[in-house]
């Protein structure tokens, strides 16, 4: 029995060994290699940071990164699908993809992801997947190492101070500030991802059985769910922006019309949005976030590669950049981007730690204990589900 302790460690050593020659012969097969990373192109800051990354992963390990702007995931699901249909199984066009929740699901459902993989990435190790359990479930669905995690987002509401002294609470104090203020609320029409969110979190504050939004919505009485949701939004159209027979695209025409006074009431995936626009000169000083007393839906973005990617090696490496400190916390600062780490701090060392200690908390940024409870998003066959059900009744 003594010689256990010496056996454990000896297979511990190999097999660290084993993993730290494993990534070497990543890395030398990712140099030279290019990414085509599709991901989402609507904001400058988030362009501009990707910019920086390309320009990080080829100082460092001789990638190419190039960023393919999309304006909806989705689509690059049924790119990907397409190619699978037609016996691309090799050289496809997309190398990495920006991804989670139902397009997660869909990937994953029809066999179109790489991996698993994200045990090979060195910086996985530092990743809270302790107190940050999204990052193990994706919209309900396991993970199983077939996306690596890249940022942390949770629904908060932005109000201009200086138009609106006492923001809303619950959607029900919504309902009664649109009836005070008619004209000055709006949200993005489904599928657009904001309009979808917010759909689901006045659903999460409405139904009365919460509980069968974590099941496949085939196993719920759909009607009897959802029918305070739409009784509330029968309602609340009439009484929004343009009286709710035109809606917005997504959440940047939002802000804009929140700059321009248009409306009094915005809302964002990050709570760092508010001082990160207010860094640009996009959002007025006087801007601030709040979140309903009930808590608000949060979750975790992830990077996925897909399972025809030629430059396997070089995606990975470029998704392990995407979790180092360096990327994190560059990310993190609400002068960059503004978008929570996914990372553990206390698994960090004093000077990886540093990098967040310095960062500068914006203006319009609540402190972790102002965002309230993390609301856990519906089981994913909801979305697809709710936004059919939406565009039934509302689309024109």
């Amino acid at each position: 029995m003594k010689r256990l302790p010496l056996i454990f460690a000896l297979l511990s050593t190999l097999l660290g060994t084993a993993f730290a020659d494993d990534w070497d012969d990543i890395l030398a097969d990712a140099r030279g290699q290019t990414v085509y990373f599709h991901a989402w192109g609507g904001s400058q800051p988030i362009n501009d940071y990707l910019s920086w990354v390309a320009q990080r992963v080829d100082e460092e390990y001789g990638v190419e990164l190039q960023h393919v702007k999309v304006a909806e995931t989705g689509a690059v699901v049924s790119q990907v699908l397409s190619e699978k249909t037609a016996g691309r199984d090799q050289n496809g066009s997309v190398d990495l993809v920006w991804i989670n929740g139902e397009n997660f699901a869909a990937m994953k459902a029809n066999g179109l992801l790489f991996g698993p993989f994200t045990q090979n990435l060195p910086n996985y190790a530092l990743v809270d997947t302790a107190n940050k359990p999204t990052t193990r479930f994706d919209f309900t669905t396991p993970v199983d190492g077939l996306e690596a995690p890249w940022g942390m987002a949770q629904l908060v509401f932005i109000y201009d101070s200086a138009r609106l002294d006492t923001p809303p609470s619950s959607m029900a104090d919504l309902l009664d500030f649109a009836k005070a203020n008619p004209g000055r609320f709006t949200y993005p029409a489904p599928p657009a991802f904001h309009g979808t969110t917010f759909i689901k979190q006045a659903l999460l504050e409405l139904t009365d059985t919460p509980d069968a939004l974590y099941q496949p919505v085939e196993a719920a009485d759909f009607d009897t769910v959802t029918a305070p949701l739409w009784a509330f939004l029968d309602e609340l159209h009439p009484l929004m922006w343009r009286r709710g027979q035109t809606f917005t695209n997504g959440a940047p025409e939002m802000q804009r019309l929140l700059a321009d006074g248009e409306i009094a009431i915005s809302l964002s995936f990050n709570p760092n949005d508010a001082s990160n626009l207010i860094a640009t000169g996009e959002l007025p000083d006087s801007v601030r976030t709040y979140v309903h007393d009930a808590g608000s839906i949060g979750n975790t973005h992830f990077v996925a590669i897909p399972y025809n990617s030629s430059q396997t090696a070089a995606a990975q490496v470029v998704a392990n950049f995407l979790m180092s400190p360096e990327a994190q916390a560059r990310k993190a600062d609400t002068n960059v981007w503004g978008d929570p780490t996914v990372l553990a701090l206390d698994k960090l060392d004093a000077n990886q730690r540093g990098l967040f200690d310095a960062l500068p908390r914006g203006v319009a940024t609540l402190a972790p204990d102002e965002l309230g409870a993390v609301l856990r998003e519906p089981h994913a066959s909801w979305v697809g589900a709710l936004e059919q059900a939406w565009l039934e009744r509302y689309a024109r």
